[in-house]
């Protein structure tokens, strides 16, 4: 019973521990909340919305994904700036890196008279001593400056051969400034005439590689010409120039511009050069444009600064003599005017017709000239036929002409001009009458037209007629017309597909009725004579590998042989008998069989191009006998 007064005092302990615990709970939590209510403004001030901040207990967990190592620091560094970093717990991740792209690696080059620059940023894995020795190993390169950058990064795809391109292209051009990147090549140069600036267009766009886009800038000196000449046309076939000059690109625009208010259609340009003989060119020009486009058709030629308008035959007098009085009227000081309305011209072209005399010059597509009509006295036909032979080849010339005493005077200088005109074209026909010389044919030559109204504008005098029906076709032009590697593989085996070369079984005597076939190979390798070709010999599986593989051997090279027998440059074409490798048909039936005895033709790839093609090529195929792209085939038609 002693006891009982111990038990008030144990509750009230008791009491007084609940009370204390409840105390520091509610005050823990209070703690939690603020701080983590507190922490977060702070991170949110700070720009850190990223990081998420939860309590545990009197402690803060900071959780989130950093950007960085830094910005994680300064999180922590907010948080520990508010509650003790005791009570900061880190539970914050950082980003992983972003992979750091590799930096656009390119070349540019310049190279005038005083040496070559190299400035850009090119891989680590380019050899630069080796990229420096090809540089001073230009011709005339003078002295190389090396500003180049190197960047630790793997070269992009395409990175060498767009290079070893630039450097090709850098050989050729001797003022250029060359840029060079993995996908692209930009070309500015200059070039010593219109003919060199056509042909380095054409030999660049032939030479670039496959997928490299090529930009190219070559200017030519502006050409001198004389005389400066313009001929302009309006008859059946429309509005169009024969030739068009032009001091000024202003004075070009407008001279264009009148033509086309005349009927002018398309394309047009006009050739800017020196030698004009007045300021007021363009205006005499324009002015007799207008004159010839108001009588509807005709012809207008300025030569330098003498104009000569020719009307149409059925052109009344009046309203002729009426324009030719308004432009006389519009011309500048210093030009003159002839205008004349011919007669009706008839062209009979044998030579021999009963209308006007004629000198006749024909010139067909293998180069011979056939001379006919009529001719002065003896000494004036020696003289045009020694103009002729030396114009066009001893051997290529055959003189039929005929002395006539009865001929106008001027005539030699006529025949002269019209074969100087002739010389021009690949094939074609002039023929000279005494009121007009006509020119007929094809031509490679792009500015031919220009040329032979130069000629004549200059020979014949300024009023003189004339008249030309050249056709420019690109297939003739020695500069545009070249095929590409590929595409001389492709005509010769196309020719093999058409007419096979055969042999007498068991031979390597070509047979007489595929000698034809031989000949047209030869024609179109005088076009790729600087392509590098492999003449490959197959036979089909019948007889023993090794009976087959010299035989075949002896058949490629009983081709080369032909070739080189018709005088075509062989230097850069290889003989390979490969025998029964290689079928292209199955050996198990007589057609396949046929299939496989065959004379192939296939690109020879030099073997750093080969290289590269290797590298672009995911699951290259295996080589053999070095690389080589694979043309068309021919067959032959007897076995083995």
């Amino acid at each position: 019973m002693r006891s009982a007064p111990f038990i008030p005092a144990f509750f009230a302990f008791g009491l007084a521990a609940i009370i204390a615990v409840f105390s520091a709970s509610f005050a823990v939590s209070k703690i939690e909340k603020t701080s983590v209510a507190d922490v977060t403004t702070a991170m949110r001030d700070q720009g850190h919305d990223w990081v998420s901040v939860s309590a545990d207990g009197l402690q803060l967990e900071l959780a989130g994904t950093a950007p960085d190592e830094a910005t994680r620091f300064r999180a922590i560094t907010v948080a520990n700036g508010i509650v003790d970093a005791a009570r900061v717990i880190d539970q914050m991740e950082v980003a992983a890196a972003a992979v750091i792209e590799a930096p656009r690696f390119s070349v540019e080059i310049l190279r005038n008279a005083g040496g070559i620059s190299l400035i850009g940023l090119i891989p680590a894995a380019t050899d630069r001593t080796a990229l420096l020795e090809k540089v001073r190993k230009i011709k005339d390169a003078g002295e190389v400056s090396d500003l180049l950058e190197i960047a630790d990064y793997t070269p992009p795809e395409g990175w060498n051969t767009a290079l070893d391109f630039g450097l090709m292209a850098l050989a050729k051009l001797p003022r250029s400034k060359i840029s060079i990147a993995a996908d692209e090549v930009l070309v500015d140069a200059i070039s010593d005439s219109r003919d060199a600036k056509r042909r380095l267009e054409s030999d660049l766009s032939r030479a670039a590689p496959e997928g490299l886009r090529l930009a190219m800038t070559i200017a030519a000196p502006r050409p001198v010409i004389t005389p400066f000449t313009l001929r302009f046309l309006i008859d059946g076939d429309g509005a169009r120039f024969d030739a068009c000059s032009a001091a000024t690109e202003k004075g070009r625009d407008r001279i264009l511009a009148a033509a086309r208010t005349a009927g002018l259609e398309g394309q047009a340009s006009c050739t800017i050069g020196l030698g004009v003989p007045s300021p007021e060119w363009p205006q005499a020009a324009v002015a007799a444009i207008d004159a010839l486009a108001d009588l509807g058709g005709g012809s207008v030629t300025l030569s330098d600064a003498d104009i000569t308008l020719v009307g149409q035959a059925d052109t009344k007098q009046a309203d002729f003599d009426r324009r030719v009085g308004e432009l006389e009227g519009a011309l500048p000081l210093g030009f003159s005017l002839f205008a004349v309305l011919p007669e009706p011209v008839v062209i009979d072209g044998t030579g021999d017709g009963a209308g006007a005399p004629e000198f006749v010059a024909t010139r067909n597509e293998e180069g011979a000239v056939q001379l006919r009509g009529r001719i002065g006295a003896e000494r004036a036909r020696k003289a045009m036929g020694s103009f002729a032979r030396a114009r066009f080849g001893m051997e290529a010339v055959t003189d039929a002409t005929r002395s006539d005493d009865s001929l106008p005077e001027g005539w030699l200088p006529r025949v002269l001009a019209a074969l100087d005109s002739l010389a021009l074209l690949h094939e074609g026909t002039v023929v000279v009458q005494p009121d007009v010389v006509d020119v007929t044919g094809r031509t490679g030559n792009p500015d031919a037209r220009a040329e032979v109204s130069r000629i004549l504008s200059d020979q014949l005098g300024s009023a003189e007629n004339f008249t030309l029906k050249i056709t420019y076709d690109k297939k003739l032009d020695p500069v545009l017309g070249l095929p590409t590697p590929e595409e001389c593989v492709e005509q010769i085996n196309q020719v093999l597909a058409v007419r096979k070369i055969t042999f007498a079984p068991g031979s390597a005597e070509i047979d007489a009725d595929a000698r034809d076939t031989v000949e047209r190979i030869a024609e179109l390798l005088r076009t790729c004579d600087d392509v590098q070709m492999e003449i490959g010999g197959y036979t089909d599986s019948q007889g023993r590998e090794i009976m087959n593989q010299q035989l075949s051997q002896s058949r490629a090279e009983a081709v080369l042989t032909a070739l080189a027998a018709r005088r075509v440059a062989t230097a850069n074409l290889v003989a390979i008998g490969y025998g029964e490798e290689r079928p292209i048909a199955t050996n198990e039936t007589e057609e396949g069989r046929e299939a496989n005895r065959r004379i192939e033709f296939r690109l020879i790839v030099p073997e750093e191009d080969a290289e590269a093609d290797r590298n672009l090529d995911e699951d290259p195929p295996e080589a053999e006998e070095g690389e080589i792209i694979t043309g068309g085939a021919g067959t032959e038609n007897e076995q083995n």
